[in-house]
């Protein structure tokens, strides 16, 4: 199914800063006019943070903040409550600002790794520690998502929806580094073949659409993702080096479209668009991979989320990747 998926040349992460819905909305379908995404705003507080907004999509399981982080509870509280509501104002905002739209549109949500890796259960110690907490949390995900990709669609008819997966502890959980709650120990790694057969019940709740999995962590595991019917990988381009060449090219030959993030997610000065581009043509050259295939493999995005940076560098870093992309498809080589 992934092979055939052709994605607009850029777009962004997901966060932005400051907490007006509308003027991220505005920004979010502006700067890409083929490709807009759902903003996040975390600078709002507990509940438009990544982990709160995807806990308070969940469905008969409900989540609270205490002083350690997000927890478990037995019903929803106000912090699942005004979860929902920045959720239900985030939507309000892109629905006016995308009437009529016709084209790609990518809304993202934490995946069940990280949130595995993240929320706690009652006893203080993350999801991650208890197999049978982590399918429960990865069932009820699946259903949320099934409901917030359904009201999107209705909001937004026009639109194909992009779901990205936000894994950025995928690699910590995989590797048995995800701390327990005295700090002293860490949870034992997660078998690979339960971290891909979870995700893969998780990307396949966005049946017929494609899904993008996101980590701004090193050592991204493209083949696993792969594995489990992610459509595309969404990456730090800064982070990768020469030992990952076998597997970006297997990706890139799978049909895996690669979304390269080059463009940093903090002030910084801009180099000019072609610059920017430079090390991805360099890769490509170093693969051996046709130049052609260039515009129809990669999308360009920031390199994380966005929310740490000023309102003006999150404007500037979006068009910056949108010129990018045009310089990549203009001249290849």
């Amino acid at each position: 199914m992934t092979a055939d998926i052709r994605f607009a040349p850029a777009t962004g992460i997901g966060s932005l800063p400051g907490g007006d819905a509308r003027e991220a909305a505005r920004t979010a379908t502006g700067s890409f006019e083929d490709f807009p995404f759902l903003p996040e705003l975390p600078a709002r507080g507990p509940g438009a943070d990544m982990i709160g907004r995807t806990a308070g999509m969940l469905v008969e399981l409900y989540a609270r903040v205490e002083p350690s982080g997000w927890r478990l509870g037995d019903r929803p509280g106000r912090d699942t409550k005004r979860a929902r509501s920045w959720l239900g104002q985030d939507l309000d905002a892109l629905e006016e600002f995308t009437q009529g739209y016709e084209g790609q549109l990518k809304v993202q949500t934490v995946g069940p790794w990280t949130l595995a890796a993240a929320l706690e259960l009652r006893n203080g110690e993350v999801v991650l520690s208890d197999p049978g907490a982590c399918r429960d949390l990865a069932a009820s995900l699946a259903e949320g998502l099934r409901l917030h990709l359904a009201e999107v669609r209705n909001r937004v008819p026009g639109a194909q929806i992009v779901l990205q997966l936000d894994e950025p502890s995928l690699i910590a959980v995989l590797r048995g580094h995800v701390r327990s709650a005295s700090g002293y120990r860490t949870h034992r790694a997660v078998d690979r073949q339960v971290v891909e057969a979870t995700l893969r019940d998780v990307v396949g709740v966005h049946a017929g659409g494609p899904v993008v999995v996101h980590s701004c962590a090193p050592d991204v595991p493209f083949a696993l993702l792969r594995r489990a019917g992610a459509a595309a990988v969404s990456f730090d381009f800064s982070l990768l080096t020469e030992r990952d060449d076998d597997v970006i090219g297997e990706a890139v030959e799978g049909g895996t479209r690669l979304f390269a993030g080059v463009v940093p997610g903090t002030d910084t000065a801009l180099s000019d668009p072609a610059g920017s581009v430079m090390g991805v043509r360099t890769l490509w050259r170093r693969l051996g991979l046709h130049p052609g295939l260039l515009a129809e493999a990669v999308t360009l995005t920031p390199s994380c989320g966005l929310a740490g940076a000023s309102p003006e560098y999150a404007r500037r870093a979006l068009a910056h990747c949108a010129q990018a992309a045009r310089s990549l498809a203009d001249n290849p080589e």
